[in-house]
């Protein structure tokens, strides 16, 4: 099973509603493919470096899971479909970002 984070930024127009059913779709995604959700996180509404579709914001989540397979072909193509996706990234995390990402993980359940 090879580890993975995907960060994604949703559009901030969406209501607490959308964003939510939003997030769970792409769980489902990955849950059906076999995943295993780690971690899910979310940033919240965060400003942008620059505009992205006339937009100067957006809400920040983030996803650490194992999965093998092509269920990451599978959400990448359903995120280049759905509007509401304004940016992703999906990564492979070797020893070190895994070894950091309990770090964090741990850092915030400390500070929650």
């Amino acid at each position: 099973m090879n580890h993975y984070e995907t960060v994604f930024i949703l559009n901030p127009v969406l209501s607490e509603e959308q964003i939510k059913e939003t997030v769970k779709k792409y769980e489902d995604i990955l849950v059906s493919r076999g995943a295993k959700m780690i971690s899910k996180e979310d940033w919240g509404l965060k400003k942008l470096a620059y505009p992205i579709q006339h937009k100067k914001s957006g809400f920040y989540h983030l996803f650490e899971y194992t999965v093998e397979g092509d269920a990451i072909n599978e959400m990448e193509l359903a995120f280049r479909r759905d509007e509401r996706i304004m940016r992703y990234l999906t990564v492979k995390l070797d020893k070190h970002a895994i070894a950091w990402a309990e770090k964090r993980r741990t850092r915030n359940k400390q500070n929650a």
